[in-house]
């Protein structure tokens, strides 16, 4: 990994040695990044070239779970939990700088390195698991993309699905146009996106006090299960597997210790500048709803926090109890507590703006179709790589996507005609949807820390001792969350299904100490005095 560099006749050459887990029709596509002069620090230019992986991977940060966890935490919380989506992206952006290490030193990623140090067993297991997320993350978006074509163009949501299970191929066009073209057009509708919401910021602008109050930790009672529920909507573990894979396009000398440490210092930078945008993009919503639709009257139900939504909606809501309670908008219109989630979020955006209504309504929608069209393309790259990673199996790519979409429409498709007759019906399987990604995200958390700490695998790139410290207290967090959202879901049930769930848990844990028991032996030995963490 460290040795001498060896001479090279071609350039093309160089990507092959350093690049081997790559196809040659990949190899052909992988641009070799140029050397910075020793005494660089950074290079703008040098910098451009490696910027693009980022940008594809933070589009798992704006898909349409991400974007009504974020209208819902600001009208249900106000900006309290600001704080949190903050310290969920930089959580992220810690795991996505591990991701891409590891893609980066070892010309493996995630998925591949998984089949290559874990049993069989093991391995098809964690496989599994990711698939499950990237279905489960694939129906969030599709059913996300055509409550914004519902609202752009009073398309059934059936239709709206059927449209995005489709144009996908469309948009998977623009790969055999080159990757550079690709994270062009990926950038172009991340802008899209933070000019639809931020339209909406600046129609209605909160107060920067209470903004810059969220960012202090605090959480009020009826907050908890919004700050948990954060986690797992924030955090997508395939984006983990994709991102380790996506780095690869920039050709890398990995028998030169000076250019691996400079594509990991390149590659750091652009994850962190796209993150740090999709933060900006998502605080944004936050804060624009809680400044439309946060009251603490409702937020106080005892059931649920609520959200004050203007009497202007109130003919298409079925009030019962709490929600039957009047409330004053931020705008001095009265209101009603209610439920508020991407269905609904467009006609109170209406109501509530009066003369703007119908631009901040539109500018949402389309903000919505930008996110739910560039994220299912992430979640078609994202599977492919896991398939071939983990099982081997090359298979073009509108292939993958045909096996993803016939898995994934079906309950789309079902979601979106039972939505119709129960509006809240899409809020609770978004719920869900979310607590599925927060469940299955140590699947990809624990691996990457793993491998990251094991010197076997990253030789002097070993992640620091601190850094390790610092990486399984989070995951430890992670881990705890997963087992309070599952207690407050099942909560009140009868002893049978606690029976169940117990069973299941005690499996999960199970396999979690299979992905780490390296880990698990090395701590045990440390805290005995015998050796110190390897």
């Amino acid at each position: 990994m460290t040795g001498l560099v060896k001479p090279l006749s071609t350039e093309q050459a160089v990507v092959e040695e350093s690049c081997p887990s790559m196809s040659v029709e990949e190899q052909e596509d992988t641009e070799m990044m140029p050397f910075d002069a020793p005494e660089t620090r950074f290079s703008c230019k040098t910098f451009l070239k490696y910027m693009g992986p980022g940008w594809l991977m933070s589009l798992a940060y704006l898909d349409p779970g991400n974007l009504e966890s974020d209208l819902q935490s600001g009208a249900y919380t106000g900006y309290s939990l600001v704080w949190v989506l903050f310290t969920c992206t930089m959580a992220g952006l810690l795991l996505q700088i591990l991701a891409a290490r590891l893609g980066v030193v070892t010309g493996y990623n995630l998925a591949q390195t998984c089949r290559m140090h874990y049993s069989r067993c093991t391995s098809l297991t964690i496989w599994i698991m990711t698939e499950v997320a990237i279905i489960g993350a694939d129906v969030q978006e599709v059913v996300g993309s055509a409550i914004a074509f519902n609202i752009l163009f009073g398309w059934p949501l059936w239709v709206g699905s059927v449209i995005t299970g489709f144009d996908t191929f469309t948009f998977l066009l623009i790969h055999y146009c080159g990757k550079r073209f690709l994270e062009v057009f990926i950038f172009t509708l991340i802008l899209l996106m933070m000019t639809c919401f931020f339209v909406n910021f600046a129609i209605m602008p909160p107060p920067a006090s209470e903004i810059f109050g969220g960012m202090v930790p605090s959480c009020p009672s009826y907050a908890v299960l919004q700050l948990v529920g954060t986690v797992g909507a924030v955090i997508m573990p395939h984006n983990v597997y994709l991102h380790s894979a996506l780095v690869q396009s920039r050709g890398v000398d990995r028998s030169n210790e000076l250019h691996v440490r400079q594509a990991n210092k390149y590659m750091a930078l652009d994850s962190a500048v796209a993150l740090i945008l999709s933060f900006l993009i998502n605080a944004a919503l936050v804060t624009s709803f809680a400044n439309g639709f946060f009251v603490t009257q409702c937020a106080e139900n005892a059931d649920t926090p609520l959200s004050c939504l203007s009497d202007a909606t109130r003919a298409s809501k079925n009030c019962q109890g709490m929600a039957c309670n009047m409330c004053t908008t931020a705008e001095g219109q009265t209101g009603f507590c209610s439920e508020i989630g991407l269905q609904t979020a467009g006609s109170s955006l209406d109501a509530l703006f009066g003369s703007n209504g119908v631009l901040a309504q539109k500018m949402f929608a389309l903000g919505v179709l930008a996110a739910g069209q560039s994220s299912t393309m992430t979640g078609t790259f994202a599977g492919q790589y896991v398939m071939e990673g983990f099982v081997q199996w090359q298979v073009p790519i509108w292939l993958r996507t045909i096996i993803t979409r016939s898995i994934s429409l079906v309950p789309a498709i079902a979601v979106a005609l039972l939505t119709q007759t129960s509006g809240n019906l899409g809020n609770v399987v978004n719920e869900w949807l979310n607590i599925l990604q927060s469940v299955q995200l140590p699947f990809a958390l624990l691996p990457i820390l793993h491998f990251n700490a094991d010197p076997s695998v990253m030789g002097r790139f070993v992640l620091q001792k601190r850094w390790r410290l610092i990486c399984w207290l989070m995951a430890l967090v992670v881990i705890l969350i997963n087992f309070y959202l599952v207690f407050t879901q099942f909560q009140g049930s009868s002893l049978g299904t606690w029976l169940v769930v117990g069973v299941v848990g005690l499996a999960y844990l199970f396999f979690l100490g299979v992905i780490i028991q390296r880990d698990l032996q090395n701590l045990w030995a440390f805290i005995r005095g015998r050796t110190g963490p390897q």
